[in-house]
């Protein structure tokens, strides 16, 4: 099934006189489930197509419907309300609350759009790797652990969708891997789509499909390395390694009781 359609979506500035089509007649459908990598050049407008889909922006021309219902664009409450109904985000820097912890970052997204519920919360924290380290604040972790609660709270409130501007943008290439695997074991868990942008393309192996953008157009659409055999073989051994790390942790906790 479609989540996201985009039909000839166009976005238009004006900047001193001049007319800038940051997106131009652009048209684009994502499945539920897809993991979809944006690539293209600085100022090609992939941060633009990602302000639309969440309905920071409004298209200057063109349709977007979201799960089958037209999105509205000429009504900030109501564009609001979508965005937090649907989207989660996940940006470059962490942007975490530097004096609460992981877990309270995560409990305080909760009770701004619906409802504090800690065993959730903390049941988010353990799917991105981080149990035991609910009560740490940013300060004392790693780059790649507070990008990982980033994710999490990206997830707190269930959303459809997850948006990312350059997700591991500030991360080395090792804890670049171990952050998009994470992200997108908890995508899968979760049965969430995911929209990253990036200039890494070697995050292409993260995703389902990559999207190539220049000049506000669709230039490239071509499957990810995660649709094809040698992805889907990769994903299910590291599925199963990780199925039997969990199985011999608990293991390990039994013999100890």
């Amino acid at each position: 099934m479609s989540l996201v359609v985009l039909e000839g979506v166009s976005r238009i500035y004006d900047m001193g006189g001049e007319r800038i089509h940051a997106l131009d007649d652009f048209s684009l459908t994502v499945d539920e489930g897809a993991i979809v990598l944006l690539v293209g050049p600085s100022g090609s407008g992939k941060t633009t197509l990602l302000n639309v889909i969440s309905a920071l922006d409004a298209p200057t021309s063109g349709s977007y419907h979201f799960g089958g219902e037209l999105v509205p664009h000429d009504d900030v409450e109501a564009m609001t309300a979508f965005r937090r109904r649907n989207v989660g985000y996940v940006f470059q820097f962490f942007n975490l609350l530097g004096d609460l912890t992981a877990l309270e970052n995560i409990l305080l997204v909760q009770e701004l759009t619906g409802g504090r519920d800690e065993p959730r919360a903390k049941e988010l924290l353990a799917l991105v790797g981080l149990a035991g380290l609910e009560e740490r604040f940013p300060s004392e972790m790693s780059g790649g652990q507070q990008q990982r609660v980033a994710i999490a709270r990206s997830l707190a409130k269930t959303p459809r969708l997850l948006l990312g501007d350059e997700p591991t943008g500030n991360l080395d290439s090792e804890t670049t891997r171990q952050v998009m695997e994470v992200l997108v074991d908890a995508c899968r868990a979760e049965k969430i789509t995911a929209v990253l942008v990036s200039h890494d393309h070697a995050l292409e192996r993260y995703a389902t499909r990559v999207i190539a953008i220049d000049s506000g157009k669709l230039v490239e659409d071509r499957p990810g390395e995660l649709a094809t055999v040698k992805g889907a073989v990769r994903q299910a051994g590291r599925s199963s390694k990780k199925a039997l790390k969990t199985l011999a942790e608990k293991a390990r906790q039994f013999s100890q009781r």
